[in-house]
């Protein structure tokens, strides 16, 4: 597990593994029985990859609204005066055209062969209002680059605008492998087959995977627990086996 140091200027907090509030952006407290609205958090998978990385908060008082206006990002706050310790400001700009910036002033230290990937915070995806901020995903190699950095957003469409509000996420920070070192190939054939056949073995056994946990949502759509079943049981399995 890579250790990962932070040093911050100005009024940013320290970063914090994601969370996933609950009643708040994730959801609410909606149990998984009958007739319960679908909130995302009842989704595992979206859940694990929602904590799986790091997030900030927006240290501002004032709050910042961004729109497009005939074709131009417009940014909206009440900066007040210029800080005393010499700080960009604004700390937001426009950036090009169609997007904007933020210079976070946070460096995040990753060891030898480790880097950070800035992406869209993982409540973006459950907004209905769409105000979330929208980050666009950057990979920065931070062994070598002590400089703060800045985050760049894509400016919401027409009609729509981003908010900012003090204490609210708005990007992810996954540490990650600088290089992509994989290969993709095909399976063979008695992979594939093996594949084929553990598929089929779940699919035949679901009803006893999901025993005691399926349930019908406000929508009338079907859930059951049979993937988390498994997640509990293959991390009993690592546990007994680490």
């Amino acid at each position: 597990m890579p250790l990962v140091k932070y040093r911050i200027h100005g009024p940013l907090s320290p970063p914090r593994r994601t969370e996933i509030p609950v009643p708040g952006w994730a959801g609410e407290a909606q149990p998984r029985k009958d007739g319960s609205h679908e909130q995302v958090w009842h989704c595992t998978p979206f859940s694990e990859g929602a904590r799986y990385g790091l997030e900030v908060a927006y240290p501002f008082e004032q709050e910042l609204r961004v729109r497009t206006v005939r074709g131009k990002v417009k940014l909206e706050a009440d900066w007040g005066p210029r800080p005393e310790d010499g700080r960009l400001w604004p700390p937001f700009r426009p950036f090009g055209e169609g997007f904007y910036s933020y210079q976070i002033l946070l460096d995040l230290k990753v060891p030898p062969g480790w880097a950070i990937r800035t992406e869209p915070h993982p409540r973006f995806y459950a907004d209905a209002t769409n105000t979330t901020p929208l980050a666009v995903p950057a990979l920065i190699r931070s062994e070598w680059w002590p400089m703060v950095f800045f985050v760049i957003f894509k400016a919401p469409p027409k009609g729509s605008e981003h908010v900012f509000r003090q204490g609210e996420p708005f990007a992810n920070i996954l540490v990650i492998p600088a290089e992509p070192d994989l290969e993709l190939e095909p399976m063979g054939e008695e992979e594939a087959a093996e594949r084929e056949l553990q598929a089929r073995r779940l699919h035949a056994s679901r009803d006893t995977l999901a025993e005691g946990s399926r349930w019908v949502s406000s929508t009338n759509t079907v859930f059951d627990g049979s993937y988390r079943h498994l997640l509990r049981a293959a991390r009993a399995r690592d546990r007994a086996s680490g």
